[in-house]
């Protein structure tokens, strides 16, 4: 099959703390004024990507992977993942506060839900002056202060809070209490599992005047109460060369700062690599083609190319593999 660099239709999602930046930003085609998501590449169940460039428009992420498993995915990631696509991709506008929320690990989440845990990163894109990021506590604190936090209203005082520009970039493990604040645009990348514990929502209501679903006792065992201060990504900016940003079982990133071209030979990475467009344009080819992608877009390109060709006069990318 013609495994060409693959471009993909967003999955729009509109979200209570959603606005416009996917649009204004990032050229999405949505109209309305809470859009908070944009799924880039996604394998969950009910939300499938499906191909927007090429003879294969219109083709779904998960016929794909049924025709081209191996030759697409990799034969390790294949391994480990059979024919799940391991990798969700988002784009993320915060016109409000989103919930503070935590994600359980493998092994929970396996337990109760049947779905891998959340493991996560964050690159912020734009940021409003002042706009913040909940990571974590701003103490270690026990389970009985939590608790009683929750009960008295005052789970906001026990928050590690972040002031973020563009370029920074975080990394939640599961466990980790976290809330992305007012004003924030990022990029997400994350393991394939849609399982969010939401621990406090602001006391907001929904358009019918319900408050949503939290899920106070599911947290409880899933909860890292600890501090760490072992969020920020420190990574190297060094231009027209590949920096490791994270590199951990569920993914690797790199950052790439591109002001002309560049190539790799990929024949023995044995898995798909994922470009997501923060910054400028550029077309990226391989064996069977080559695709634009700009500000805002994400490529897939296959497991079996055995070269990856980048033509720009001016781009920044996350590449992810795993």
């Amino acid at each position: 099959m013609n495994l060409y660099p693959f471009k993909f239709k967003p999955i729009l999602k509109e979200r209570l703390w959603g606005g416009t930046k996917l649009k204004d930003v990032l050229g999405k085609p949505i109209e309305s004024d809470i859009t908070g998501e944009s799924w880039e590449l996604s394998g969950v169940d009910g939300d499938i990507s499906e191909i927007s460039n090429g003879i294969l428009a219109g083709t779904s992420l998960q016929e794909l992977i049924q025709k081209e498993g191996q030759s697409l995915l990799g034969k390790s990631v294949v391994d480990r993942f059979g024919n799940d696509f391991p990798i969700l991709i988002k784009f993320i506008d915060a016109k409000q506060d989103l919930s503070i929320q935590l994600h359980p690990n493998d092994e929970l989440a396996k337990k109760r839900h049947n779905s891998f845990g959340k493991t996560e990163m964050w690159y912020v894109m734009d940021a409003d002056p002042g706009a913040k990021l909940i990571i974590g506590f701003d103490k270690s604190v026990e389970k009985e202060e939590y608790i009683k936090s929750l009960e008295e209203n005052t789970l906001l005082d026990l928050m590690n809070y972040e002031e973020v520009s563009e370029g920074d970039t975080f990394f939640i493990n599961t466990g980790k209490i976290h809330a992305i604040g007012a004003g924030v645009l990022l990029a997400e990348i994350q393991q394939t599992s849609d399982v969010t514990y939401r621990v406090f929502d602001f006391n907001r209501k929904d358009k019918n005047g319900n408050l949503r679903e939290l899920h106070t006792e599911l947290a409880l065992d899933a909860m890292d109460y600890s501090r760490k201060d072992d969020f920020w990504v420190n990574y190297s900016d060094t231009m027209d060369s590949i920096n490791t940003m994270v590199d951990c079982p569920y993914f690797k990133t790199n950052f790439l700062e591109l002001s002309t071209g560049m190539n790799q030979n990929i024949a023995s990475r044995d898995s798909f690599t994922i470009y997501m467009c923060v910054g400028g344009e550029a077309e990226i080819g391989n064996d069977w083609g080559s695709a634009k992608i700009k500000k805002g877009e994400t490529i897939l390109v296959a497991a079996s190319s055995s070269r990856i060709e980048i033509n720009t006069l001016g781009v920044k990318l996350l590449e992810v593999t795993i």
